[in-house]
């Protein structure tokens, strides 16, 4: 099966969102939104990566796919958690009321519903999707609890003696709301309360609802929120929040930010990892795909495993530490040579590598073409000569002010780039195509992988 470092890539034609992520028997395990026939979105299947240290990833192949009348038409996204030693999937199965006769992946005119459902696994490698597979929320007709078409994606977890799990829907496609169901036995499920808020966009997809440092912490992926008229009008958010585990009331208690200023990443997921920490993986929007010689093309990747904390109200991203371990090579730096730096091949491509540099006012890095700087107290990014020729997609980026101080931890990985900003306050991605390997600007240390 194919391996990956660093990033979890499509292991050849479409993957999108994380489902399922979870550590689970020795191994994280991280199941992924996959069409395995094209480079492009289709009828979703789940596909299955493993790995012992979040930076080497084995792909298991398609653990979950179409089998019942209710998921004919696409597994979509969903998560995990272990009980009683096994391996508990929850996902959203679709079916299309009306075909489009031009291409039988997508739903004519949107029309389709979605109920939910689990499949259960005693050891997280096998999954018989014709015998395991158990409805659990039927397709809710009533659109003042939910909505027919737009209600999926649940996240499930476990306080105390009872089990939660919160879903993403709209009110009419007008606002999107998060609802939230209850269960003693992780099987059978009870509506129990929602909450609507304008910051959801007019749907929301992929809640996630947990505790960091005593602070619970919303995150979710708010559809048609931005108004620019650019691509990518969905994007990923996070806030603080309070939250009932008795009544499940829930509310944001301020503005929710982005969750990475770059908006390509979407629809991330948490979980715990072997340690206790609470970590994000994100999906990282490709608008084509990737072409290398010997490989069949791909599109889609993940992010770097990220460390969720609060910080005196603040939420932070931070690498995990499996990331520092892996870039522990520096560069010495007498092999720097004036502030340009050539990023060592292997293959005949550049090697994964780190830079950390920190930016005064009005100067700037220019890594293989894409150009970061600092412009009044924020950090700006300009990937416009590494996109290729695409149209209608954002090609800078820019964070809130950063209070005075501008320290950069950058991580390059063939299309992509995460600048992690003052230990992780904010986050900034960007995918890129045909990045150069020359690095230009004064930069502090240099790191390469393993």
């Amino acid at each position: 099966m194919k391996k990956d470092i660093l990033h979890l890539k499509a292991p050849g034609n479409w993957i999108n969102d994380p489902n399922g992520f979870i550590y689970f028997k020795g191994k994280y395990h991280l199941f992924y939104q996959y069409f395995p026939y094209a480079p492009v979105w289709g009828t979703m299947h789940w596909g299955h990566a493993v790995s012992e240290d979040l930076i080497h990833w084995e792909h298991l192949g398609i653990a979950l796919f179409p089998t019942k009348a209710y998921d004919q038409n696409g597994v979509f996204s969903g998560s995990a958690i272990e009980k009683d030693g096994k391996l508990y999937l929850y996902y959203s199965g679709v079916r299309y009321l009306e075909t489009d006769e031009e291409n039988i992946h997508t739903a004519y005119k949107d029309r389709y519903e979605t109920c939910q459902t689990m499949i259960v696994s005693k050891d997280g490698d096998r999954f018989d999707n014709w015998k395991d597979k158990k409805k659990i929320i039927p397709v809710i007709m009533d659109e003042k609890i939910a909505n027919r078409t737009h209600t999926r994606d649940p996240k499930v977890w476990q306080d105390k003696d009872c089990y939660y799990m919160a879903l993403g829907s709209t009110y009419e496609e007008q606002e999107g709301r998060v609802l939230f169901f209850r269960s003693r036995d992780a099987k059978n499920w009870e509506y129990a309360n929602q909450y609507q808020s304008e910051q959801f966009g007019k749907i929301l997809e992929c809640p996630d609802i947990f505790q960091v440092n005593g602070s619970y912490v919303f995150m979710g992926s708010p559809m048609y929120a931005a108004q620019d008229g650019l691509e990518y009008a969905h994007y990923a958010v996070c806030g603080l929040a309070q939250f009932s585990t008795v009544t499940c009331d829930m509310c944001l208690t301020g503005e929710s930010r982005l969750v990475d200023y770059g908006m390509d990443l979407y629809a991330p997921q948490t979980n715990v990892d072997k340690e206790g920490r609470r970590v994000m993986i994100g999906w990282m929007r490709m608008p084509k795909a990737v072409e290398n010689g010997g490989e069949k093309p791909w599109n889609g990747m993940m992010c770097l495993p990220r460390v969720v904390e609060v910080v005196e109200g603040q939420i932070y991203f931070r690498v995990h530490p499996e990331v520092d371990r892996y870039f522990e090579r520096e560069i010495p730096k007498e092999e720097l040579n004036d502030g340009r730096i050539s990023i060592p091949r292997e293959n005949g491509r550049a090697v994964p590598y780190r830079l950390r540099a920190r930016l005064k006012e009005g100067e700037s890095l220019d890594i293989g073409g894409y150009r970061l700087w600092l412009w009044e107290d924020t950090v700006r990014a300009d990937r416009s000569k590494v996109y290729g020729k695409l149209r209608g997609y954002r090609l800078t980026g820019s964070t809130p002010k950063l209070g005075g101080r501008c320290e950069l931890d950058i991580f390059v990985d063939g299309n992509l780039l995460e600048v992690f900003i003052n230990e992780g306050q904010y986050v900034l991605s960007h995918v890129v195509y045909g990045l150069g390997d020359e690095v230009k600007g004064r930069v502090d240390h240099v790191y390469v992988g393993e």
